[in-house]
């Protein structure tokens, strides 16, 4: 009876300490950089024959396999043909370190008629309500490659909708128009161009999207400057409204951040966003973390440095890069297991990691 009552005893303890440990953290006080740890060989996913860019991952609750979804156009086109060429593919794997196996094309072209017909980039996968709500962006355009500058037309007819399923697998249902367009008037942040979607539910039960904006406050075609705003749902699918206000912003620099991913934890949202020019710590180009505690209004975290441009291998190697972008948590059971981004190691070779953390 007494070894009975020792056990029970140490159980409770371990429970303690267990829950001890999942107690939330402060608002703004996640330290990411801390987390990240050695790269396995298996969690590069990379095909000669393409760019692969924008990886964003899901377990599925049928096939309980990792369900990848990228960007990925031809290396023959040069990357600067991601704005005519690409389309959002779909791998899968048994970890959420793959290694993955291709499997179809979820976004493919659907002609010049759609808003998004010929290309679809930049998606970001979610489990809302019982359902796989695939958010990205599409564009159209004279399908012309003009490298190395982008095709500005493809660039400026982009915009944002959402592909729903009921199994990751598909099929995708997508939609006539666009969930998030520009604004009608010319004097707005979003009037020329909107991209790089991410949506996260709030307390309130209410979606919550922060995006990318280019106004036609400057020259054109580039225009600008380009900024982030947000946008609140009650549903997944929207509509969203645009609640107009700056955010990520950095004095009077026109373009200081991009990329970002929104997601709500220990009582505050977070946002990894890629510093375009180390506006924000002095690391230079990085990846950098911002807090709020509505989703509207935003802070640099206590601890804004998630990455420079140094991914270090799972055999000791550090590896210095062109670029690392498109930055997306994967969460399982609550819990945050990997950072995914898009890497350059030149311009012309690309690929997608997932980084695991602590």
């Amino acid at each position: 009876m007494k070894k009975i009552l020792i056990f029970v005893v140490l159980c409770l303890q371990v429970g303690y300490v267990s829950i001890a440990q999942r107690k939330s953290i402060p608002p703004g006080e996640l330290n990411l950089q801390s987390m990240l740890q050695p790269i396995p060989t298996s969690a590069k996913f990379i095909k000669d024959t393409s760019f692969i860019w924008c990886g964003t991952l899901v377990k599925s609750h049928i096939d309980q396999k990792y369900h990848l979804f990228y960007s990925r156009w031809s290396r023959k086109l040069g990357m600067a043909a991601w704005v005519t060429h690409s389309e959002v593919a779909h791998a899968v794997s048994n970890s959420p370190f793959g290694p993955f196996e291709f499997r179809d094309v979820a976004l493919p072209v659907r002609g010049t008629s759609f808003w998004d017909g010929m290309v679809t980039h930049n998606p970001t996968i979610h489990f809302f309500q019982g359902k796989y709500y695939l958010y990205y962006t599409g564009n159209y355009g004279d399908g012309k490659v003009t490298s190395p500058q982008l095709n500005w037309t493809h660039r400026n007819h982009q915009r944002i909708g959402v592909a729903v399923a009921d199994d990751p697998n598909g099929p995708w249902k997508r939609f006539d128009h666009p969930i998030i367009d520009v604004s009608p008037d010319t004097t707005a942040y979003d009037a020329l161009m909107i991209a790089n979607p991410s949506v996260t539910q709030m307390p309130d039960g209410r979606y919550l999207m922060v995006y990318k904006a280019v106004a036609k406050k400057k020259p054109l075609p580039f225009g600008g400057p380009v900024v982030h705003l947000t946008a609140i749902a009650d549903c997944p699918e929207g509509p969203f409204v645009k609640q107009n206000k700056l955010i990520f912003t950095a004095g009077n620099m026109d373009f200081p951040a991009e990329d970002p991913f929104v997601w709500y934890q220990d009582n505050c949202y977070y946002a990894i966003v890629k510093d375009m020019k180390g506006a924000f710590t002095n690391a230079g180009r990085s990846l950098v973390l911002f807090y709020s505690l509505d989703g509207l209004d935003w802070k640099l975290a206590k601890h804004p440095l998630v990455s420079t441009l140094n991914i270090k291998w799972e055999n000791g190697s550090i590896q210095k890069l062109e670029a690392l972008e498109r930055p997306q948590l994967f969460f399982e059971n609550g819990k945050l297991v990997a950072l995914l981004c898009a890497v350059n190691e030149t311009l012309e070779h690309s690929y997608n990691v997932q980084i695991p953390l602590k």
